[in-house]
């Protein structure tokens, strides 16, 4: 029988928390046990293992992050749109570095089926890049290209990766206007 006052969301938002004031690699069902006083066995009512917990980590942090960037780019098309999402986007996976780092790991995919979070982060970024005049699967590409310039220009950020005396920012706004270049010159087949 569950402990009272546990529940699946409250798990995982004190793992979220954790990864975020320690790492992902903190986060553990023991952990977890110590912070909420109980048993380790008494978790696995809530979750299955270790990966489940991290799975459903990864799901939580990419609901709040497209939450974000859906309110950052409503009403914004093209170049506008791009620096909304871009911008959420950082400041996200600055502001939240344990439940970003859970963003980037491999999903399981039953999971993401059932994922209204990860469905929309899909429609808010090929919409977004539809404004480009990208189609299939152009689409998949400008994704890909979006996605590893974020994460790597974050990574680099969040460990200390850049150490010319120029501003972080505004190699930021560049790295935007130079995506932007290339989304509006896109070579199509």
């Amino acid at each position: 029988m569950p402990r009272a006052g546990l529940t699946t969301d409250r798990v995982v938002a004190a793992a979220a928390d954790l990864a975020d004031a320690s790492g992902l690699d903190a986060v553990t069902v023991s952990a977890l046990a110590r912070h909420f006083g109980v048993r380790d066995a008494s978790l696995y009512t809530h979750v299955r293992n270790l990966q489940d917990l991290r799975f459903r980590v990864a799901l939580l942090a990419g609901g709040e992050l497209i939450e974000e960037i859906a309110q950052a780019v409503a009403g914004r098309a093209g170049k506008e749109a791009l620096a909304a999402f871009a911008g959420a986007y950082r400041a996200y996976a600055l502001r939240h570095p344990g439940r970003y780092a859970a963003t980037q790991i491999r999903v399981d995919q039953s999971l993401v089926a059932d994922s209204p979070a990860l469905r929309r982060t899909a429609e808010i970024t090929h919409g977004m890049l539809r404004a480009y005049g990208l189609t299939e699967p152009d689409l998949t590409d400008a994704v890909r290209l979006l996605r590893s310039t974020f994460h790597g220009y974050c990574a680099l950020e969040a460990s200390g990766g850049f150490g010319a005396p120029r501003d972080v920012q505004a190699s930021w706004d560049k790295v935007v206007e130079a995506l932007h270049v290339a989304l509006a010159n896109w070579p199509r087949a």
